[in-house]
């Protein structure tokens, strides 16, 4: 099977003791014990999740961090 290329956009916070690794450009997270372990994870999970679909990756730009205080009962 050839193999596919596109670039994707992520982010990567700890959460206690793992690193949680996120893609921007599809709904696809994973994690590792190091940045490194959750970037490779990610990678195959991301992976996994275009293994049946066409490889049409979203662009995200400007993508931008950022935290606010909501209220909730």
């Amino acid at each position: 099977m050839k193999k596919r290329k596109a670039q994707f956009s992520y982010v990567i916070w700890k959460e206690g003791r793992y690193f949680v690794a996120q893609c921007l450009n599809v709904d696809v997270s994973s994690f590792g014990r190091t940045r490194n372990e959750a970037l490779k994870n990610l990678e195959e999970a991301v992976e996994l999740y275009f293994e049946n679909r066409p490889l049409s990756v979203p662009k995200v730009q400007s993508p931008s961090v950022g935290t606010k205080t909501f209220e909730y009962v």
